[in-house]
């Protein structure tokens, strides 16, 4: 799914409620069977959160630690594996998003979408069943964007899980969208699939997807 907008349209803020990072002033949010905007207590945010893998924006990897790290710090932190079975899932997902030999770098030392791969794979590193996805191609050439865009869609097909997308780059949402949303002002304008997007005749879509 992709969630589609203008600059402050809600978009990333809905994302951040879904996790709680931000507690919505009304209205209801359920994710996987559960109320979230009903928690009361973080012990009920922590399991959904393991549930849910959030890629941020900037990708947000800690600079004094390698890729290998980085991506193994969730698996440290949240289970109980050691830090060789931790190094050895992080191979693993390194492989997954085609950055195998890329372990002892630090984040300083990669492209931007690199960077984004790596986060990407530290997102996956705790097999969450939903991915949250805050504009995961910008700041990105096209070429890059497109790697990425793909490298998601691949992902959606092989790994299971489901994967809510942010971006107001139409390419890759129409890259990566089985269905797609629009927001505006908050509210969803309309909801469909990527070809019923296309066809509409609502001004407002028209005018965000063809200017």
């Amino acid at each position: 799914m992709v969630i589609m907008g203008r600059s402050g349209s809600g978009k990333s803020v809905l994302l951040q409620c879904i996790i709680g990072l931000m507690i919505p002033d009304s209205g209801t949010i359920t994710v996987d069977g559960m109320e979230v905007t009903s928690f009361e207590t973080e012990r009920e945010w922590k399991a959904l959160r393991l549930k849910v893998g959030f890629l941020f924006q900037g990708g947000a990897l800690f600079d004094s630690l390698t890729v290998a790290e980085n991506i193994s710090f969730p698996i440290l932190q949240h289970t109980a594996s050691g830090e060789k079975r931790a190094l050895k899932c992080a191979m693993e997902l390194l492989r997954l998003v085609d950055l195998e030999g890329e372990d002892r770098k630090y984040p300083s030392e990669l492209s931007g979408g690199m960077q984004k791969r790596v986060s990407l794979a530290r997102t996956l590193a705790l097999g969450p069943s939903i991915v949250l996805f805050d504009e995961p191609t910008a700041g990105l050439d096209p070429v890059t964007s497109d790697s990425i865009s793909q490298l998601i869609k691949n992902l959606n097909r092989q790994g299971g899980n489901s994967s809510l997308v942010v971006t107001h780059d139409i390419r890759s949402a129409f890259h990566i969208a089985d269905r797609m949303a629009m927001l505006e002002d908050g509210k969803v304008l309309m909801a469909g699939t990527p070809d019923e997007f296309r066809a509409t005749h609502l001004g407002q879509i028209q005018l965000f997807l063809y200017g």
